[in-house]
């Protein structure tokens, strides 16, 4: 199934979507990797207030190239999304309800997505620029000292992503290469 998806994004709508499913999301999303997620943390820890607001929020696990002249956004590829499996749970438990990178997810992870009625998208990994025709419009928010890594708001128009973990379990990983492996025989 192919769906359009529009920020912010409630847990509602991502109740009709399964591992597999294709994604067309568009609106504000925030860009994140491990630096800022560690100081994203620190922040929590101290009781202080997020740099964005979290409910319903979609974070991108990416670190966009320099953009070259006349263009919104350089390569803005997915990083993989196992180094930031430390801080997910917490994010969501705090009412993130997407997040998009690339690669497996530990099963605290998976957990909270259950636990939390949210969604893991993969992007396309080597498809940085593809990626960035998606982003219409950028922003740093915080810690422009982290380069890459600042945390940036985004406008994407129809960023084309897959279904990895859903919100009822289901995990493409997983059931995707057992599927294929029954459909040999």
């Amino acid at each position: 199934m192919q769906c359009k998806l529009t920020t912010p994004v409630l847990k509602e709508d991502l109740k009709q979507l399964r591992e597999g499913d294709t994604v067309l999301l568009s609106g504000v999303i925030y860009t994140a990797r491990d630096a800022a997620h560690k100081r994203l943390m620190e922040l929590l820890d101290r009781g202080e207030k997020p740099p964005f607001l979290l409910e319903n929020s979609v974070i991108y696990y990416v670190g966009p190239t320099p953009e070259r002249p006349g263009e919104v956004i350089g390569s803005a590829g997915p990083t993989t999304s196992g180094r930031m499996d430390a801080y997910a749970p917490r994010l969501l438990d705090l009412g993130q309800s997407v997040m998009i990178g690339k690669g497996a997810r530990n099963q605290a992870v998976k957990d909270a997505v259950v636990r939390n009625g949210a969604v893991y998208l993969a992007a396309l990994g080597g498809a940085g620029a593809l990626m960035a025709a998606c982003v219409k419009k950028l922003e740093i928010v915080c810690w422009e000292d982290l380069g890459c890594e600042a945390v940036r708001r985004l406008e994407v128009e129809n960023m084309p992503l897959t279904v990895v973990l859903d919100a009822h379990g289901g995990d493409l990983y997983e059931r995707g290469p057992a599927a294929y492996l029954a459909s040999l025989n």
